[in-house]
C-alpha cells in the first residue's frame, strides 16, 4: 500500500526490507517503525508492565522481540536507511501532535 500525506510519498509495511517497516519514505531513505510499548518492551513506560502470571515466558518473549528490533535496525542502517522509532505512548492524547511535528522535522532534516 502506498500513499501521500503532508506531501510525503510513502509505502506501508514494505516486505522486502528487514523488519517490514511500518512506513517507508523512499525519497528520504527513511523508515518509521511504530512500536507497541508492551510488545517491544518500552523501558520506563507506564504501558510496559510484565504480567504477574507466566512472568518468565513474557520476559523471554519480549526479550526476543527486542533482539529482533535491534537486528532489523542494524540491517536497515547497514543498507543505508535512516530509522525513526515512534512509541505507542507518543501517539496517545496530547502527545500525538508534538510527536507528529517532531517526526516531520526529523524526516525533513535528514
Amino acid at each position: 500500500m502506498s500513499g501521500s500525506a503532508e506531501g510525503f510519498r510513502f509505502r506501508l509495511h514494505q516486505k522486502d526490507l528487514p523488519g517490514k517497516p511500518d512506513i517507508v519514505l523512499k525519497k528520504y531513505k527513511t523508515v518509521v517503525m511504530i512500536n507497541g510499548c508492551f510488545w517491544h518492551g518500552h523501558e520506563g513506560c507506564r504501558y510496559f508492565v510484565i504480567p504477574k502470571t507466566r512472568t518468565e515466558w513474557w520476559t523471554e518473549k519480549i526479550g526476543k522481540t527486542q533482539a529482533n528490533d535491534r537486528k532489523h535496525l542494524e540491517e536497515l542502517v547497514r543498507l543505508g536507511w535512516k530509522v525513526l522509532v515512534v512509541w505507542e505512548c507518543e501517539l496517545k492524547g496530547d502527545q500525538l501532535l508534538p510527536t507528529l511535528e517532531k517526526l516531520v522535522e526529523d524526516i525533513e532534516r535528514r
